[in-house]
């Protein structure tokens, strides 16, 4: 059975997709082993599961602070720093022999009622440390050239630290200078009302009156609002 290696080589925005997506260039190479067996590859139907490991970077104070919505206070994060689910992608690899170069999608949103756009929006710099796993079947030529099917075993995957770069200059090539909500339907008729009451042309000086000052719009530091949360209970 063909046993594949896989590698991403780099990730690049997608210019002209209808929304926000990614293009993870991964690289597909048979095992060069003694023992490993090479074969002429005809498809490969390939499954991916891409995951967010956080507790394999640092994170500066201010990205601390806007992390307390999903991890807590920071001497809480031994517990609450776990492995995220960010989304699944397939691709269709055509026929190769030793290796070949394809691009895997990954869809992106800018939903901030979704963890993972959450999480990117609170990183300020640095990398993404992400882990690839890939599953799928393998469509190969067996002896004589009769058609053979393969499973990619579970344990295939690969490591990758995606700049946060890449994504803050994607969500700017998609939402410029812009950020989506999602509110529940009644909110959102209470909003609609209030800014028509008040005679507010856009959404942005609907929000802003609503909003207090910015002197006063300081979180209290995460470990301070953990310590504060442990002496109101």
């Amino acid at each position: 059975m063909p046993d594949l290696h896989f590698q991403v080589v780099t990730a690049e925005t997608e210019p002209f997709a209808a929304g926000p997506l990614l293009r993870f260039k991964l690289r597909v190479s048979q095992s060069t082993a003694t023992d490993a067996e090479v074969v002429p590859i005809h498809a490969v139907m390939l499954q991916c599961q891409v995951r967010i490991e956080p507790a394999q970077r640092r994170y500066g104070t201010v990205e601390q602070e806007k992390l307390l919505d999903l991890f807590d206070a920071p001497p809480r994060w031994g517990q609450t720093l776990r492995s995220m689910l960010w989304t699944h992608t397939s691709v269709a690899i055509g026929p190769f022999t030793d290796a070949i170069s394809v691009d895997l999608p990954v869809p992106c949103t800018y939903d901030f009622n979704v963890a993972v756009t959450k999480y990117f929006y609170a990183l300020e710099d640095g990398e993404i440390p992400l882990n690839l796993l890939f599953s799928g079947t393998i469509f190969h030529e067996g002896e004589e050239g009769a058609l053979q099917v393969a499973q990619i075993p579970w344990d295939k995957e690969a490591a990758f630290r995606l700049p946060v770069s890449v994504w803050k200059e994607m969500m700017e090539r998609y939402y410029p200078n812009s950020a989506w909500l999602c509110l529940r339907k009644d909110v959102f008729d209470r909003l609609y009302q209030y800014k028509i009451r008040q005679g507010l042309p856009t959404w942005e000086q609907t929000l802003e009156s609503l909003l207090p000052t910015p002197e006063n719009t300081r979180l209290p530091t995460p470990v301070l609002r953990g310590n504060l949360e442990k002496s109101a209970s």
